[in-house]
């Protein structure tokens, strides 16, 4: 278990409205996303897009997952939208174990 950080929801709220905004700009593929989730972008080297319910920020297993992209990225994500640095089975276990419980 990692360490708790409180800005941890803020960061992320602060990623996904920079990357709604750079989204407006370009051609918008928003209406794919439904109401109550967020696309994230997760890979090493080839990113995949994974739309999730905004409910797994308050999971601390997601928010390690955001701390990563922190360090990673910091505000400056390659995909234009929220980037989690880590491998894409990675990712679905923990969004499958978020999802079941």
């Amino acid at each position: 278990m990692g360490v708790r950080l409180p800005g941890v929801v803020t960061l992320a709220k602060h990623i996904i409205r920079r990357s709604a905004l750079t989204a407006s700009r370009a051609a918008s593929t928003s209406l794919d996303v439904p109401r109550g989730f967020f696309a994230v972008y997760v890979g090493e080297n080839q990113k995949q897009r994974f739309v999730v319910p905004v409910s797994y920020l308050n999971q601390p297993s997601f928010q390690d997952l955001l701390t990563q992209a922190e360090e990673e990225y910091g505000f400056n994500h390659p995909a234009g939208g929220l980037t989690i640095p880590c491998r894409v089975d990675t990712f679905v276990d923990v969004t499958s174990r978020l999802s079941s419980s």
